[in-house]
Order: C-alpha cells, then sequence, then structure tokens
C-alpha cells in the first residue's frame, strides 16, 4: 500500500496535480510513511524527472512550474512534519525569496521557490516589488540563512547592490548570504556588488545555495560562486 502511494504522489507532483499531492501527502503521512522518505522517494525523483525533461525539451515551462508548485505545496507539509518531530537538522537551510522593488515579474521566482522546497529548504516568498529594507527585516524576522532577490529589470538592478550596502551598514553583512539572480543579472554584476553567488537557472540557484550553506565560510567572506551561464 505504501508503495502505491508513493507512486500516485509521484505522479501528482510529476502532472502539476496540486491539490492532489497535498491530499496525497497527507494520506501518506497518516498512513505512518516517514516525512524523509515521501521526500526521497515521491518528491525529489518526480522532480528531477520533469527537469530533465524540461532540459531536453520534452515538457515545457509551465509544466515544470505546475510541478514545482505541487512539489512545493507538499514540502510544506513535510518540513512542518520533520520540525515537529525534532528534524530540523536535516533542513537544508531558510531562504528569504523576492522579486526586488520596481519588478513585478514573478515566475521565475516561482519556479526557484518550488525547487528550493523541493529540495529541502524552508522558503519565505516575499512576493514582488520587495525594497532592501523588507528583505532584511524579513530575513531578521525568519532567522535566515540566505536572501535571494531577483530582477528582470535593468531599473531594478541597483536595489540589489542597496540591499548588500545597507547590510554592511547596519553590521550584519556576515549574518546572511546573498543570492541574485533574474535575465540581466550576470556573473560580473554580482561579483562588481559582492555578492555571494549568482545563478542562472533555478537548478542552479539550488546547486549555489547547497554550496554555500556546506561551505563553513561567513557570507561576504568567501569569493562569489558563480552557477550557471558565465556572462
Amino acid at each position: 500500500m505504501s508503495e502505491n502511494k508513493i507512486e500516485l504522489l509521484n505522479e501528482a507532483v510529476a502532472t502539476g496535480e496540486v491539490d492532489d499531492t497535498v491530499r496525497l501527502t497527507r494520506e501518506a503521512l497518516d498512513s505512518g510513511i516517514a516525512a524523509m522518505d515521501i521526500i526521497k522517494e515521491a518528491i525529489e525523483p518526480a522532480m528531477k524527472d520533469i527537469g530533465e525533461r524540461f532540459g531536453n525539451g520534452e515538457a515545457f515551462l509551465p509544466e515544470l512550474i505546475l510541478a514545482g508548485d505541487a512539489a512545493s505545496g507538499s514540502m510544506d507539509l513535510l518540513i512542518d512534519k520533520l520540525v515537529s518531530e525534532g528534524g530540523e537538522s536535516v533542513l537544508k537551510g531558510t531562504v528569504v525569496l523576492g522579486v526586488m522593488y520596481g519588478d513585478h515579474h514573478d515566475i521565475g521566482k516561482n519556479l526557484v521557490k518550488a525547487l528550493l522546497s523541493a529540495n529541502g529548504f524552508k522558503v519565505l516568498d516575499l512576493g514582488i516589488n520587495i525594497t532592501a529594507k523588507q528583505f532584511i527585516e524579513d530575513a531578521k524576522k525568519a532567522n535566515a540563512d540566505i536572501i535571494a532577490c531577483s530582477a528582470l529589470l535593468t531599473t531594478s538592478l541597483p536595489f540589489q547592490r542597496e540591499l548588500i550596502e545597507l547590510l554592511g551598514a547596519m553590521g550584519i553583512r556576515e549574518n546572511y548570504y546573498v543570492i541574485v539572480g533574474g535575465g540581466p543579472v550576470t556573473a560580473q554584476w554580482a561579483q562588481d556588488i559582492k555578492a555571494d553567488g549568482y545563478g542562472f537557472t533555478g537548478a542552479d540557484c539550488v546547486n549555489l545555495c547547497k554550496k554555500l550553506v556546506d561551505s563553513g565560510e561567513k557570507p561576504s567572506k568567501i569569493e562569489t560562486i558563480v552557477e550557471g551561464a558565465l556572462t
């Protein structure tokens, strides 16, 4: 029976059925299946499969986003379960995520949220049009490890620099890794503003976050880590 539940859950994630995914996750937990088993046997394989199919041109962006939303809904329940059982140590870290002030494009941000959630990160999604001050205030409240800020408009790029400079002025730059991404963002820009990392795609962002939390290095004390296109 447990194998059947895992298979159904895997299929629900892969096909982007958000409501079914949440329901099946609850049912799997209620039946006694361990949260980590659900993650490893259903959520992660489904997201890996849809990611590979997207990369091969066999799946399209809307399908990837829907699968990501489904995985995110499941992970919200699974992370809560793990934490309630004293399993905080299995969580990879907490990420405060948002789109910089003046920018209302959130497709990429939504995908990143889903991928991070599916890979064991707790994600606080601030949404769009977020000021540097708000990023910092919410990072403090969430006791975040990483601030991830995207920009799809060149006019919003300066606010990424402002965020990092404000952290420095407040004397808390070493409290948070700051990573940047988005259409006009480049590796060179990330290096110029002294961000801790840059990711080109959603998958790059996941890899980047894993490297940062595993690095053991203090934020701002490491050379900018670049994942993806070197432009």
